[in-house]
């Protein structure tokens, strides 16, 4: 299982692209897997990634996720494929259609259908990828064009998907999934197998589940733990992931998160890799001193691959 870190998160203050630049070399010089950015609309995460790419070379991006509701799938296609040429073809693009109040409040868009939106999406996101010309008319979308891009290869597409009719779509249509606030058990018993019996029954290769927590590696599990409460209480309020928690039997983020000394922690991501993650996004948080101690802890844990 590659262990990977999520960069720009900016809990306290958005960061400049500067200190994006260095937590990516920083994780490069750790031995990290990757570098993986969410969009939380300040720095856009796939313009933040290629200036990140040209100054750190050879360690894998990705975006974990960008919303799709407001890019047409042309555009997207155009700008991942921008970015696959100028980064030499480092890209994972994970995308996911949000949620009801980010789209309905602060786009003022419309959230109906979100799963027909997103098969759509994808329908047409897919070839665009590969450099197909593409007509396709649908419900809601509409598309016509090609993305002719020299240097770039057609990047590995992950879909947020937690519930059953997005994972089928997720093993149908993309390379795998990328989720959030899912524990051990909800990634053993309903993320990986109903993504992988979709995949199985389209006949695609066996798709990637990336896992996206907060992690710390302390000597103070509790006190990480109300810290999360603290600043990640609210994640309960979305019916989405209060559903994941349900199926983990949770009360919410805090009882997911993966925090403990080196110990504790590496045996939990071998729990993750057991329960068919194929990589951990690794979220740290707290004082520098405990995100530094977990990252160079992750990075030499990753030397030693984990596997299930």
């Amino acid at each position: 299982m590659r262990i990977s870190t999520n960069v720009g998160v900016g809990i306290d203050r958005p960061k400049t692209i500067a200190e994006i630049v260095e937590e990516v070399r920083r994780a490069a010089d750790l031995g990290l897997g990757g570098a993986w950015w969410a969009e939380r609309h300040t720095a856009d995460a796939l313009t933040a990634a290629t200036v990140a790419g040209l100054a750190v070379p050879e360690l894998p991006l990705g975006t974990a996720v960008v919303t799709t509701y407001p890019r047409h799938p042309l555009a997207l296609a155009s700008q991942a494929l921008t970015v696959q040429a100028a980064t030499g073809n480092r890209l994972t693009l994970g995308i996911g259609p949000g949620h009801k109040q980010r789209v309905e409040t602060t786009l003022g868009m419309s959230f109906d259908r979100p799963a027909l939106h997103t098969r759509e999406y994808l329908s047409a996101l897919m070839p665009l990828l590969h450099g197909e010309s593409v007509e396709f008319s649908g419900e809601i979308h509409h598309v016509a064009g090609q993305v002719p891009t020299p240097g770039a290869q057609p990047p590995t597409v992950l879909l947020a998907a937690l519930g059953p009719v997005m994972l089928r779509t997720a093993g149908e249509l993309a390379d795998g999934t990328v989720t959030v606030w899912t524990g051990v058990r909800t990634i053993a018993t309903h993320i990986a197998p109903r993504i992988t019996a979709a995949a199985d029954a389209a006949g695609r290769p066996a798709p990637r589940v990336v896992v996206n927590l907060p992690i710390a590696v302390t000597d103070d599990p509790d006190g990480a733990r109300t810290w999360i409460a603290d600043h990640f209480g609210a994640s309960s309020l979305v019916p989405s992931y209060r559903a994941m928690f349900e199926l983990e039997g949770a009360r919410g983020g805090a009882d997911v998160v993966v925090v403990g000394d080196e110990r504790h922690v590496e045996k939990e991501l071998h729990r993750f890799a057991d329960a068919g993650a194929t990589e951990f996004i690794a979220v740290p948080f707290g004082s520098p001193k405990q995100v530094t101690r977990t990252l160079t802890f992750l990075g030499n844990l990753h030397q030693t691959p984990i596997d299930s």
